[in-house]
């Protein structure tokens, strides 16, 4: 099936790229095999059935590209790679509330998404054994410096998190990763390996507990997954 890209909108293209760049790195990642095989699959019959819908000039815009795709329930079900990609980008019930401390704090909305996910599963109730809460899983006395006076309110819990995530940020200069080793491993443990930015961290990430390797590249997979679809 041919195909002029003069005559799509560029940034229809664009998000048709970055889907095509996330199965390529899907497919390039350790657990990849069969199961990555037929992801690419379901990554060709995606491509397929816009191209088919281009044919019939009915491709959508890049702003209305996702509903278009969550509006074919036949398509979507039977492309469990765009399952995937498209329920990671979901709005779920704090949606307002991300969005709000997003604009707040200048932290982008997909690395909240991020960290709420690998953190709690969207479970404001969480607890965890160290006793860390909520949402964005605050110990006690980090929330109380933060003004967090109820972990378990969603909208204290998340206004707090992204403001601690927001001064990690600003501390190592905008190295997302970097901050995200502090946010879980304590910013002391951090700075005494003298880890300033992203490439200090790659080189001592081995210095650092499993738990924070494993978090970094949790949070950091699930941010990417966040942006697929906008």
């Amino acid at each position: 099936m041919s195909l002029n890209p003069g005559s799509i909108d560029p940034r229809t293209l664009k998000e048709l790229l970055r889907l095509h760049m996330l199965s390529k790195s899907n497919l390039l990642s350790p657990a990849s095999g069969s199961s990555a095989a037929e992801e690419s699959d379901d990554f060709s019959e995606l491509l397929n059935g816009l191209l088919a819908m281009k044919e019939q000039q009915d491709i959508p815009p890049a702003a209305s590209l996702k509903p278009a795709l969550m509006s074919m329930p036949g398509f979507i079900s039977g492309n469990p790679w765009l399952q995937h990609r498209l329920s990671a980008s979901r709005p779920t019930e704090f949606e307002p509330y991300i969005q709000e401390a997003s604009r707040h704090y200048g932290v982008e909305s997909s690395l909240i998404k991020a960290v709420i996910d690998a953190e709690s599963s969207f479970n404001p109730d969480a607890v965890s054994r160290a006793g860390a809460k909520g949402l964005m899983q605050l110990m006690d006395a980090t929330g109380q410096s933060l003004g967090v006076t109820n972990p378990f309110d969603p909208v204290q819990n998340i206004e707090g998190g992204t403001r601690y995530l927001s001064n990690l940020l600003v501390k190592y200069n905008g190295n997302a990763g970097t901050a995200l080793a502090a946010y879980n491993a304590g910013p002391g443990r951090v700075n005494r390996l003298d880890i300033k930015d992203d490439d200090d961290l790659a080189a001592k990430l081995h210095l650092l507990p499993a738990e924070t390797q494993q978090y970094v590249r949790k949070v950091m997979d699930l941010k990417q997954k966040y942006e697929a679809i906008v």
